[in-house]
């Protein structure tokens, strides 16, 4: 058993200084009662420490013990020596008042009763046993250069299995060239950005309708953004003709948020021929695409003229979004520029991740857990509609306003537009929002 030892000493002009040497070591042990003198402001800056003979005698112990001991002290910026003017505490080194030691306490993350985010998938539907068997398999099988930085445009893998999946699902024309992995459609969109101002574009135009986030991101960019309006036929392409510099809209076309409806076919046509008259370019943002409950999903627009749409996709709706997983599917002339604004390497999205989902694509178990959320999703939506239709038309006007028709044809909407008093309309929200997030059948 180690007992410290607790002697006097003298320093300065005779003061007494009390060192509680501990541990194994004698150097060691005074080494520390020195530094801890000193850190806690009993040595104050300036003070001359005891000659290492006047000290070892002092301690009972070896000169060469106290030298060895100072001389580590110095080289830690403690003290300060001279030869033939001693040692003494460095005046660099202020006093510090202790401070007391609070215990830790741990963390503990609050969970919610209900999901009531709107937007947000089933969390608990998440494929973990699946998604580990993925991991598995692309962890024994990944090539050692899979733990280096990466292409900026993402691993092969994934980008070859996206190819194949998004053309077959989506109509999306995606060589996996063209198509550049991020962590999702907010990572994408501020890349974009990034390429816009970049070819002096100023003016993004956007649904008068969806989320502020995005209009936020584009306007932090330097870039305007000028609204179109949304109808039950979606955003009012047709305006575009009628707006001046506009260099790229931002679209919603399979499912606009929040109102819920598919962007109409003349009004697909109509985008695409102003992009191709103007040179600028559709920014696809495309939304729950995998979901639809009202008629079969929409094909992507990008499929109508590959070289004037950007197409964006993720994972965030159909698994989770904290697997942080996205891509953008991009004419050939945007590829260089995007690697240049993304950078020389891939440093935001895990490349074991992609490897993960890459396999979790190939080995069709991302199809099934897509089949699988529509069955469950659909069946929440029928339980809404079911008990809406019981209600008094007074209370809830759903059944007969356009939005949230197709609001509810999504088995995700999140917010619609309920007449009636504040804390009705926020109940009817909870309830839209519960659809898509929580099975209360369970």
């Amino acid at each position: 058993m180690l007992v410290p030892i607790v002697v006097g000493v003298q320093v300065g002009f005779g003061a007494d200084l009390h060192l509680d040497l501990k541990g194994s070591g004698l150097r060691a042990g005074l080494t520390d009662a020195l530094r801890e003198a000193v850190r806690e402001g009993r040595l104050v800056p300036g003070t001359r420490l005891p000659a290492s003979r006047s000290l070892a005698a002092d301690l009972g112990i070896s000169r060469n013990t106290v030298t060895e001991s100072y001389a580590e002290l110095v080289a830690e910026g403690w003290l300060t020596a001279q030869q033939g003017s001693g040692t003494w505490v460095a005046m660099r080194v202020a006093p510090r008042t202790a401070v007391p030691v609070i215990p830790c306490t741990r963390l503990t993350q609050r969970r919610a009763t209900y999901g009531l985010l709107q937007g947000s998938p089933d969390l608990t539907d998440f494929p973990r046993t699946q998604w580990l068997t993925a991991a598995r398999r692309a962890l024994a099988v990944a090539p050692h250069d899979a733990f280096g930085y990466g292409d900026a445009l993402g691993r092969v893998e994934l980008r070859n299995a996206l190819a194949e999946y998004l053309a077959r699902a989506r109509g999306v024309y995606a060589e996996p060239e063209r198509i550049v992995i991020c962590s999702g459609f907010h990572h994408g969109l501020t890349l974009m950005a990034q390429t816009l101002r970049a070819r002096r574009v100023q003016i993004v135009a956007v649904e008068s309708y969806g989320l502020d986030l995005y209009r936020d991101l584009l306007t932090s960019a330097g870039l305007r953004t000028p609204p179109l309006s949304v109808d039950e036929y979606g955003a009012s392409t047709d305006e575009l003709a009628r707006l001046r510099g506009v260099g790229a809209v931002l679209l919603t076309p399979a499912h606009q948020y929040p109102t819920g409806v598919a962007l109409s076919p003349g009004r697909r046509t109509a985008a695409i021929d102003w992009a191709r008259t103007t040179g600028a370019l559709i920014l696809e943002d495309d939304y729950d695409g995998e979901f639809r409950y009202d008629r079969k999903p929409v094909g992507a627009l990008q499929g109508l003229d590959p070289e004037r749409v950007v197409y964006f996709g993720s994972v965030s709706k159909s698994l989770a979004p904290g697997l942080r997983l996205g891509w953008m599917v991009l004419p050939r002339d945007v590829v260089p520029e995007i690697r240049t604004a993304k950078g020389h390497g891939d440093y935001m999205s895990s490349a074991l991740e992609q490897l993960t989902l890459a396999e979790f694509i190939v080995s069709g178990a991302y199809d099934r857990h897509v089949r699988a959320m529509r069955v469950r999703y659909r069946r929440r939506r029928d339980q809404l509609v079911e008990a809406l239709a019981t209600r008094p038309r007074s209370a809830f006007s759903l059944s007969w306003s356009w939005t949230a028709r197709s609001a509810l044809d999504h088995g995700q909407a999140g917010r619609l537009p309920l007449p009636g008093p504040p804390g009705l309309r926020q109940v009817g929200e909870c309830v839209c929002a519960v659809v898509g997030s929580e099975d209360q059948g369970r």
